[in-house]
Parts: C-alpha cells; sequence; structure tokens
C-alpha cells in the first residue's frame, strides 16, 4: 500500500463516492473531508454509505471558504488522519470530489514507485515567475487579510489600500520561502509528516492564516523547507480560464483529456456520463501512455481563453457584450455604404447589384423601416424591418445583420434624411466602405414639385445634418475607408468616381467602367441651388455648383468618353 487519497467533497455526492470507491477497490485508501456547510443529515446519510468500508474514512469537519485559511484547515485535518490510520502509504494524493482518474490507479502507484522521494506539487517563486491570474502575488505574504474577499469585497479592498497607504509589512517566518502553485498536489509521506509536525507549526500557521489564499501558498512553501526533490508541477490537470476559475470538463472532451496523459483531472461535470464510465473502468483498452505533460493540450485552453477574452470578430450576444472598442473589432466583415448615389442616379440599387454581386439594401436606417433587399420584411437572423426594433440597439442591428449575412457582401444607401445613430459607428468601422457624395439630397429636391419656402426648409435641416455627419469625417479615430465629394465635383467626373469606389470593393482587374447608371435630370439644378442661395439657404457642401454647366447635363459628353 503505497499511495492513499485525501479528499475534499462539498458537493456531487454520488459522484464523489463513485471515485472515491474506485480508489479503494484499487487498493488505495481514502480519507474525506465533507465540507461543514453541508446539512449533518446529508452529511450523515453519505458516510453511512461507506459502512463497513474499511479503506474509507472520514475526519471532523470545518466550514470552509474559499480563498481562506480553512480550506488548509481542513486539508490538514484529512491528510492526518490518513497519516496515522494508513501507516503504510508512501504517497498522498490531494483531490476533489469534482476530479477524475484518467489513467488506471496501477499506472499511477507504479509511476510513484519509480518516484518514491519526489513530491510532484507546482511551486514557484514569486519573485521570478508571474504566477496569478488577475490577483496578488507577493502582497498576499506582505499584507494581512482578515475579511473575505468574496464577501466582503469592499471592506477586503479598503483594508488592502489603508496598508499600503501606511506602509504595513508583515515578517515572513524564518525558514519560509514564499512559493505559489496549483492547489492539487501529491506528497511523501516524509514530506508531508515534516509540515504537519514541525515544531514551530503554530507559528507558521498562524501567519499562514491572514494570507491570502494559502490553500495556493501553504503547502508550496512549506514543500520547499522539507522536500528531498520537488517536481514542480501537479499531477493533476487542471485549467484555469482568463478570470481565474477553473475549466470544466465535459463528455466532448475525452480525447483532449486522452492526450494529457495527466493520472487525474479538475474539474468534471457531474453530468458527464461519458466521462465517469470510461475512465473509471479498468478493463479500457490499453492506451500507449507517456510522462505526464498537460502542455501538450496548452494551445487548445489558449485559444479557448482567447476567444473568451475577445470573442469572434464581429459577434455581439448575452454571453459577451464587450465595452466599446474591445474585442478587436466592431463587425465580422466588409460592407458598403453609399451616400447620395440613389439621389443622383436612377435604380442605383439594381445597377449596383449587377455590377458587385452580394445584396443591395436601400435605407437600412430609413424613419418608417428598415429598407431591405428585394422588399424583404425579416432577414437572416430573424431581423425584423421594424424601425422600432432597429433603433432599440441601431448598431447591434447591423452587426447582426453582418454576422448573419457572411459570406455575402452587403451594401446599403446612408443619407441625412436616415437615423443618425449610426453614424459614428460607421466611420470608425474599418470594415466599412464609404462612399459620400455630399449634397446629393439638392437633386430630389429640385425635381420635386413641392412649394419653394418647403424646400428651403428642407434644404436647411438636411444641410445642417449632413454637415454634422461630415464633421465626424475630421476627427480622430475614423477607421473606415471613405471615399468624399461634393455633389459638384462628382457631377464633373462621375465615372472616374465611380470606377475609383467598385475598384475597391471588387479589386482591381482589366474591365473597364463601361456602363454608367442613368443620372437624374440635373437641369436646372444649378438655377436651385442658386435660388437657394440668394432665398438665404447657403448651399455649403455642393462644392463649387456654379462650376455646374447652366441647364445642361454634364453626363452624355462623360458617357460618350467612356465608351470611345
Amino acid at each position: 500500500m503505497t499511495l492513499g487519497f485525501v479528499m475534499l467533497v462539498h458537493t456531487g455526492f454520488d459522484r464523489a463516492e463513485q471515485v472515491a470507491r474506485y480508489f479503494a477497490a484499487n487498493g488505495c485508501p481514502v480519507v474525506i473531508h465533507v465540507d461543514g456547510k453541508v446539512r449533518t443529515r446529508k452529511f450523515r446519510a453519505f458516510r453511512q454509505r461507506f459502512e463497513g468500508e474499511p479503506m474509507i474514512r472520514f475526519c471532523g469537519r470545518i466550514r470552509v471558504e474559499w480563498g481562506t485559511w480553512s480550506l488548509v484547515r481542513a486539508t490538514q485535518k484529512a491528510a492526518t488522519r490518513l497519516l496515522k490510520q494508513f501507516p503504510q502509504v508512501r504517497h498522498v494524493f490531494l483531490a476533489s470530489g469534482s476530479c477524475l482518474p484518467l489513467r488506471p490507479v496501477a499506472e499511477l502507484r507504479a509511476y510513484l514507485d519509480a518516484h518514491p522521494e519526489t513530491d510532484f506539487i507546482e511551486s514557484v517563486t514569486t519573485d521570478h515567475v508571474t504566477w496569478t491570474v488577475d490577483g496578488l502575488e507577493e502582497e498576499r505574504f506582505t499584507l494581512r487579510f482578515p475579511f473575505s474577499w468574496r464577501k466582503r469585497r469592499r471592506l477586503f479592498d479598503a483594508y488592502v489600500g489603508l496598508q499600503r497607504w501606511l506602509g504595513l509589512r508583515r515578517r515572513i517566518p524564518d525558514g519560509v520561502s514564499p512559493h505559489l502553485g496549483s492547489q492539487w498536489w501529491c506528497l511523501t509521506r516524509r514530506t508531508l509528516e515534516s509540515i504537519l509536525e514541525a515544531p514551530d507549526r503554530a507559528e507558521i500557521d498562524a501567519y499562514f492564516s491572514k494570507v491570502w489564499i494559502p490553500d495556493e501558498s501553504y503547502f508550496q512553501s512549506l514543500a520547499r523547507r522539507y522536500a528531498t526533490r520537488i517536481e514542480s508541477r501537479p499531477l493533476t490537470l487542471s485549467k484555469f480560464d482568463i478570470e481565474g476559475k477553473p475549466h470544466v470538463f465535459y463528455d466532448d472532451h475525452q480525447p483532449l483529456l486522452e492526450r494529457s496523459d495527466c493520472f487525474v483531472v479538475r474539474k468534471v461535470w457531474p453530468r458527464a456520463e461519458g466521462l465517469y464510465r470510461n475512465f473509471l473502468d479498468d478493463d479500457r483498452p490499453a492506451i500507449r501512455r507517456a510522462e505526464p505533460n498537460p502542455g501538450k493540450i496548452d494551445r487548445v485552453f489558449s485559444k479557448a481563453n482567447e476567444r473568451r477574452a475577445s470573442g469572434r470578430v464581429g459577434l455581439y450576444s448575452q454571453a459577451r457584450f464587450p465595452a466599446p472598442g474591445y474585442g478587436g473589432g466592431q463587425t465580422c466583415t466588409r460592407y458598403n455604404v453609399f451616400s447620395g448615389f440613389d439621389d443622383l442616379f436612377r435604380d442605383f440599387d439594381a445597377w449596383l447589384a449587377r455590377r458587385i454581386g452580394g445584396r443591395v439594401h436601400r435605407h437600412l436606417y430609413a424613419p418608417e423601416m428598415a429598407e431591405f433587399a428585394g422588399g424583404e420584411t425579416v432577414m437572416n437572423g430573424c431581423l425584423s424591418n421594424s424601425a422600432s426594433l432597429r433603433d432599440y440597439r441601431s448598431e447591434q442591428f447591423l452587426t447582426n445583420l453582418l454576422w448573419s449575412t457572411r459570406g455575402e457582401r452587403q451594401s446599403f444607401f446612408f443619407g441625412p434624411n436616415d437615423r443618425q445613430a449610426i453614424g459614428w459607428f460607421l466611420l470608425r468601422d474599418p470594415n466599412a466602405t464609404m462612399a459620400i457624395i455630399s449634397g446629393a439630397w439638392a437633386v430630389p429636391l429640385h425635381l420635386s414639385d413641392r412649394p419653394f419656402a418647403e424646400l428651403k426648409s428642407e434644404a436647411a435641416r438636411l444641410q445642417r445634418i449632413e454637415m454634422d455627419f461630415l464633421r465626424g469625417l475630421r476627427m480622430p479615430g475614423v477607421a473606415a475607408r471613405v471615399h468624399h465629394w461634393s455633389l459638384t465635383d462628382f457631377i464633373l467626373r462621375p465615372a472616374e468616381k465611380l470606377h475609383t469606389v467598385l475598384e475597391e470593393i471588387t479589386g482591381p482587374g482589366p474591365r473597364r467602367l463601361t456602363e454608367m447608371p442613368r443620372m437624374q435630370d440635373l437641369s436646372g439644378l444649378r438655377a436651385f441651388l442658386i435660388r437657394l442661395r440668394n432665398e438665404g439657404t447657403k448651399p455649403q457642401v455642393m462644392g463649387d455648383f456654379a462650376a455646374l454647366p447652366a441647364g445642361e447635363d454634364p453626363q452624355p459628353e462623360e458617357r460618350s468618353r467612356l465608351v470611345r
């Protein structure tokens, strides 16, 4: 009998019983500590299940709270009884009720027999290695922590701050070198007895009782004091996420767990029937084993932590809704925004769809509703064209649309008549290609039969809105690919400007732009703009409209030049 187990149990009693019986059936004594917070009736029922089982014992109970001395005290109680009741035990393996053996116990016993004087415990110095995830390292040994970090967080932080401000530092006992590491270890009898029977244990325990999270430092530090040889690695596979919380393993993790070659894993989901059925079966087919090496699967967990931290670019969900700018991207794919083109050209959406492919929507942020391509009322991802639903989260409306249609490039129109809340989001999104013809809204106004007084008021309103939007182009943080022309500049050379935008969207190619969309009737536009100016509504976003030909459309000449 060379191997014994200490099990710390506070929940999942059926699984803990299953694992404890497995250890005992393989000749390994087990001492179980049940959390003192567990009701007496439940504890007694659990203990009665092991009546007549000579290899399984229980120890006195401690009310355990995370990150406090109580967890070390519970481990001390269970380990003391194991060493006393089973003198043949040479190695003591610390496990929890959610641990599961990954390899037959015979392999673990043989491995320890080959290393009779070795302690397997992660033990790293605070000076040379950053071990913790978002927590205290050196200060956990030099400050006092009488308050619970979980239950009295404000008081905990305030007291830490006060000690820092006053410059208070605790004296580390002689002979103790602060080390940190995983709670789960496998120690030799000699080392463990030396820790538990040390002549200055009362002083050591009093010191560590005020250390923050002492279960990650008590045995890790004292093993350095007494061990003959330390392998600074646990034989238990335990992985932690970016918040320092343990990863939970499920049935579909079985190939990953086998690849690690570790002897025990923590933490297994209680309902992972496949894992318990497979790994507690000593008759399963033998697998060629190697030295325990959890590093072989580190890449998978690094990827999981990266995904957890950053998510997938452009994906927003209830589980991940990061702060603005956090996560590396706003949207998941490239898209196009055209402003003013549908005012200047007839049926521009149909022409654009033929030219670049993908889906060309009209005004997704129109006041009445989202104008999806083809007049659809519901898009991929069950996105409704309801203006109320869209405006509740205008940015997420776009990110959801792009996520649900990824693989197909989306284009839509945007102008001063639309809801403007989305404007700055578009400008700072590197996935957006924006083509803007400022002042193009004047074209449908001059073609309108409405009274001029109304047109004048409407022109003033639209210009004010567009000027606010254009002001954003000069702000820091603009990441979109922006092409901006005034109405006059574009009208004088429409094919050249349009070709520039299309080439960026589709990529450079040998094809020239030989077919232009039909431009609106621009005769009289110059006169209309002059009248607006003379009536007191000065056109400011159209460029030098005096350069426009008086009373004629410049497009025919441009089109003839293209096809020559």
